[in-house]
């Protein structure tokens, strides 16, 4: 379990003194306060995990530091510590959010293990909002294959797998960003803790802001109560920012902040909120090139990016396409309580002559529509489709001079045009997710025909 910081609140300096050494003893980071005054300037800068508070104080009582930690809606769990224990101050105290409530002499024992539950309890609070927030991900070895490139792109994985910095992972649609990402959260300090993602290409800027920083009551038409957002739903977890590179520019300096100084305010709201989150950010775009044109800040760039890798395309490692694809053939058999089915060489060498724009998922998504569709036991070419999803490629490949992105401009054009427009099939043809497409038409300018 991650140690954690805790407050300690009590105006006998022996006290004090005893219950902060035997938390740092048991590996916590400790701040002392001899009185409430104290204890609520520290928490203008550094919000503690748990606060172990006296009852009675000079300059106030238990009760009215629960009140307003409660209206502050802080994460910070309470234990209160009591010469004067009675069932009534008890039964007053949980209700307004102590977490235990011990009577004096302290047993450092049972302290302690009051700490460990409320850790726990944290914990286990913030997974299950994690869970209702986040998107479910494909869960896959992001290292399989053969192929010198990912074998060295594992190996600068391990560097720095252990790092709690910001990592930004570059690769193009379908190479398996997130799949990376979530083996990252795995196999990383942060295990333990959340892992909250959110694409930034799918949202508008309002839409955004308010899923990223949570808002309060009355901050826009509509929001008729307090949100959290998923930078607080990833406090001491992992922040996941998909496509980071479609982020609108007025977003980004908030970011930054949080980035910087870990502090960030809710929409409509003047408090200021501390969190702790490691930000992983994906995108498909060369965000140098972004930086240049004046798209995306630099100073957000550098500092999201204290460690990158690229994921290299299919194409660079042809010979990680025959692993993967029985990889894959292997978990639609399961899903479907079937044999496996079996690529014959001709369809082998049509899969690895195949340019796949759209990475692993194209891949997923054309053996995902075979396992569906087609009765035999051996995978033939002409079961694949290939070949009418090379057309359009090869057609552009043989003009010279074409660039890469022109040739991905023309192949985009052409499925959408043989699809009328229909955003969704291209899409599903594509093997991309319909909010990149729509974003490649976006920078690409294509026209569309009939777009339902």
């Amino acid at each position: 379990m991650r140690k954690a910081r805790i407050q300690v609140i009590d105006d006998d300096p022996a006290i004090l003194a005893a219950v902060s050494e035997y938390m740092e003893l048991e590996g916590h980071s400790v701040s002392r306060a001899p009185d409430f005054k104290t204890a609520y300037h520290t928490l203008q800068s550094s919000v503690p995990d748990i606060v172990i508070t006296d009852y009675q104080l000079p300059d106030g009582d238990a009760l009215q530091f629960l009140s307003t930690l409660k209206n502050t809606h802080l994460p910070t769990r309470c234990i209160v510590l009591t010469g004067y224990g009675t069932i009534d101050l008890a039964v007053k105290a949980i209700k307004e959010g102590a977490e235990q409530f011990i009577t004096k002499p302290v047993e450092f024992a049972v302290l302690g293990a009051y700490v460990r539950t409320c850790l726990q309890n944290q914990q286990n609070s913030r997974k299950q909002l994690a869970h209702r927030l986040r998107i479910p991900r494909y869960d896959k070895n992001p290292f399989q294959g053969t192929s010198t490139l990912i074998h060295q792109l594992e190996e600068e994985i391990h560097r720095f797998v252990h790092t709690e910095r910001p990592i930004l992972i570059q690769g193009e649609t379908g190479t398996g960003k997130g799949v990376l990402a979530a083996w990252i959260h795995q196999k990383g300090p942060r295990t333990e803790e959340t892992l909250v993602d959110i694409n930034c290409a799918g949202l508008s800027k309002e839409l955004l802001e308010s899923e990223l920083f949570g808002y309060e009551k009355g901050a826009f038409t509509g929001a008729s109560g307090s949100k959290q957002g998923l930078i607080e739903a990833a406090h001491r977890g992992i922040l996941l920012l998909d496509e980071v590179g479609e982020m609108d520019l007025l977003v980004q300096p908030k970011l930054l902040g949080v980035l910087e100084n870990n502090r960030f305010r809710r929409l409509g709201d003047v408090r200021e909120r501390i969190a702790d989150i490691q930000i992983i950010a994906t995108t498909n775009r060369n965000l140098m090139q972004s930086v240049r044109e004046m798209k995306f800040r630099e100073d957000l760039y550098f500092r999201m990016s204290t460690f990158q890798v690229r994921i290299p395309p299919l194409r660079e490692r042809t010979e990680d396409i025959l692993p993967l694809a029985n990889s894959l053939l292997q978990s639609l058999a399961n899903d479907l309580a079937r044999d496996k089915q079996e690529l014959t060489s001709a369809a082998q060498t049509a899969l690895k002559a195949y340019s796949w724009p759209g990475n692993i998922r194209e891949l997923r998504n054309v053996l995902e529509r075979v396992a569906l569709t087609c009765e035999s036991q051996l995978i033939r070419p002409e079961d694949l489709g290939l070949a009418h999803r090379a057309q359009g490629v090869s057609q552009g490949a043989s003009q010279t001079g074409t660039t890469l992105e022109e040739l991905e401009r023309e192949y985009i054009s052409s499925i959408l045009k043989e699809e009328k427009g229909k955003v969704s099939q291209a899409a599903t043809r594509l093997g991309i997710p319909r909010s990149t497409l729509y974003q490649k038409i976006k920078v690409y300018g294509i026209a569309i025909e009939n777009n339902h």
